[in-house]
């Protein structure tokens, strides 16, 4: 408690900071509303998936559920930044592509859809032409986390926003989490409120329709998290665990309190070890996660990761068969039963696809 309310203090004290960061943004945006500053655009279609905040709104489980429900009837390639990968560059994911090489996100991409092209590179507008050179067969191309890119202008933008942080709530860095300007989020063409409750009412629907206030042809849908069965980290053998197992849960991702209300609910007894978003596991992270899973003295006790850190433990393969370690998979669900009309509208836009002007 203390100490997030130390954290917020500290982040209100940076204000100043904030209101520069936000003049540049603004500034930015502006030019390239005027077009004094161009955006390319391609002559196929481009989906591109993002936020206006730092942190986690469901990007990675947006684009695997896009990737899963095209892949087999479009010819669709992946590209992403490759965030905090030890390379440079535009690089195709291979055989033998590793998290380190190309990032924790598309290196799960890679594994969970080996039969789709998965790239990365920190100027997608060279990175574009070069994954096109290597698959000239492809389709259409999902932009992970590109919303900002604004040098590449995508015809479809899917914009994200956290159920419990919505962008109308929040401010620029470093006192909020924003990264853009809130009146951004006018350039996308659908807006999904992630991480809903599951039971989410229409009353509450309505109430957060009023207060994101969607633009004349914005579409508006809402998501909840669906955990999946978990499966163990190299057999892909289903768990077996009940309510008496203790887990030891490993995370390295921005938010984990919805993992962690997940397990509360269903496993009694579970202990953490968090580390910071998209963090690089070590050796010594990997001893000190051995000694705490040892020191639990039930014999009836598992390891609980999710998708994008067993990305980065793969490494330690060599050690891994011995371990119960299990990996919890996530995935959008749609409320309202309206999953099928977000599908349409994201296949007719590649069907009927015409180059923006």
């Amino acid at each position: 408690m203390f100490s997030s309310w130390f954290l917020k203090s500290f982040r209100i004290l940076l204000f100043p900071f904030a209101l520069v960061y936000g003049v540049i943004v603004i500034i930015r945006n502006w030019l390239y509303d005027r077009r004094l500053l161009r955006s390319a655009t391609f002559g196929l279609p481009l989906i591109c998936v993002g936020n206006l905040s730092v942190g986690g709104t469901g990007k990675s489980p947006m684009v695997e559920y896009l990737t899963g429900r095209l892949k087999d009837r479009f010819r669709l390639a992946i590209l992403s930044r490759g965030y905090k990968r030890k390379t440079r560059g535009y690089a195709l994911a291979g055989p033998r592509t590793t998290a380190l090489e190309i990032g924790d996100e598309p290196m799960q991409f890679h594994r969970k859809f080996p039969e789709v092209p998965v790239a990365v590179g920190e100027q997608r507008l060279e990175a574009i032409p070069q994954l096109l050179h290597d698959r000239p067969d492809t389709q259409a191309i999902i932009l992970d986390d590109a919303f900002q890119h604004r040098p590449i202008r995508a015809g479809l933008n899917i914009l994200l926003t956290d159920y419990s942080n919505l962008y109308t709530r929040d401010f620029f860095l470093p006192t909020g989490d924003l990264r853009d300007q809130r009146s951004s989020a006018r350039r996308a063409e659908i807006i999904v409120v992630t991480k809903c409750p599951p039971a989410l009412d229409p009353q509450e629907k309505e109430r957060l329709k009023r207060e994101l206030n969607p633009a004349p042809g914005q579409q508006l849908f809402f998501t909840c998290i669906a955990y999946g069965q978990p499966y163990h980290i190299l057999s892909q053998e289903p768990a077996t665990m009940d309510e008496q197992t203790e887990v030891l849960l490993i995370t390295g991702i921005a938010n984990p309190r919805p993992l962690q209300q997940y397990l509360e609910a269903r496993q009694p007894s579970y202990s953490m070890m968090h580390y910071g978003d998209h963090h690089i596991f070590s050796i010594d992270d990997w001893r000190e996660i051995g000694k705490r899973f040892a020191a639990i003295e039930s014999t009836n006790k598992a390891i609980i990761t999710t998708e994008k850190d067993a990305t980065r433990l793969m490494k330690f393969e060599g050690e891994l068969a011995a371990l119960p370690l299990y990996v919890l998979p996530v995935a959008h669900e749609f409320l309202f039963g309206e999953g099928t009309r977000f599908d349409s509208i994201v296949h007719n836009f590649i069907q009927e696809f015409k180059q923006p002007d």
